[in-house]
């Protein structure tokens, strides 16, 4: 993980979740929860809670990063075995909105300059994907043959809105995040929809934290870049998305409820495992790591 601006995380340590920062320079995690309980102003269970707060959520983390990170109470070690990432919102409360083909290069590699789409193209993954930072992707080898990464930056709503114009949209917006769209290509194009190919069983790592759009600046636009083994497989940037990060809140919000806590991925750039000829497609042992700067680091293994 990277840079100095604020880091929430959802965390458990030997198994009790919690709220927590990230204090990069101290290279721990502030269990922000029994630090707020302490002081006797405690904090929502859930991420989605404490987001509803706003702003006084922030300020009250603020205030304990800046009264613990010298004492260092209430903090663990990265490295500890007792500490497990979870995602930021473990559970969300409805399907992750997906953006499609939202690079016009990725467009193209999966099949050519028409399918670079004129308005936004919208897909789902099951809640029930979702997985944490360092947790292992199931291979699921009896299902598919063909299973793909996709790094994306996602954004976490921070605001109730319907009929949300772009000029207003990124006062909706809380902050950022990463998640690693995972896909299984055959069965997409099997049943000719997203829904199956991209909803098995942990195929939506995200994480390792939310950073607030206050922390994240995103002026000259945001890089992202995926490796595979080392091997750097996608390097992108958001000032290249297709449709903005306003525009596909307008979009979606247009005759669709946003609540707290909805996550949109905004799309993923060229260099998935499909468009390589021939493909290279993830198998048991292959570490994903996808990088977005100010954000930081989501790592997992494909697993059995």
């Amino acid at each position: 993980m990277d840079g100095d601006n604020m880091k929430l995380v959802t965390a458990s340590y030997s198994g009790v979740p919690f709220i927590g920062a990230y204090l990069q320079e101290k290279n721990v995690v502030l269990n922000v929860t029994r630090a707020a309980e302490e002081n006797g102003h405690p904090l929502p269970e859930t991420m989605i809670e404490a987001i509803k707060l706003g702003a006084r959520f922030l300020q009250q983390v603020e205030a304990l990063i800046a009264q613990h990170e010298q004492s260092l109470l209430f903090t663990y070690g990265i490295e500890d075995p007792d500490l497990e990432w979870l995602a930021p919102i473990p559970r969300p409360t409805k399907n992750i909105y997906c953006v499609g083909k939202n690079y016009r290069e990725h467009a193209v590699e999966l099949g050519s300059e028409a399918d670079i789409p004129e308005h936004v193209m919208l897909f789902s993954k099951a809640p029930t994907a979702v997985i944490g930072h360092k947790a292992r992707i199931p291979r699921h080898a009896s299902i598919t043959d063909e299973l793909d990464y996709e790094g994306e930056l996602a954004i976490v709503i921070g605001k109730e809105g319907k009929g949300i114009t772009k000029d207003e949209a990124l006062h909706y917006v809380f902050g950022y995040t990463i998640i690693n769209d995972v896909t299984a290509r055959d069965l997409q194009k099997k049943h000719k929809q997203f829904l199956l190919g991209k909803s098995l069983d942990g195929s939506c790592p995200m994480g390792p934290c939310i950073v607030p759009k206050e922390y994240l600046h995103s002026e000259e636009g945001i890089q992202l870049t995926t490796t595979v083994n080392g091997e750097v497989r996608q390097s992108g940037n958001t000032r290249d998305l297709i449709f903005s990060i306003p525009e596909i809140i307008e979009t979606l919000s247009k005759g669709t409820t946003l609540e707290v806590g909805d996550i949109i991925a905004t799309g993923t750039p060229a260099g998935v495992g499909k468009g390589f000829v021939p493909p290279k497609l993830l198998q048991v042992g292959d570490t994903i790591e996808i990088t977005i700067e100010g954000i930081g680091t989501l790592r997992n293994e494909v697993g059995q």
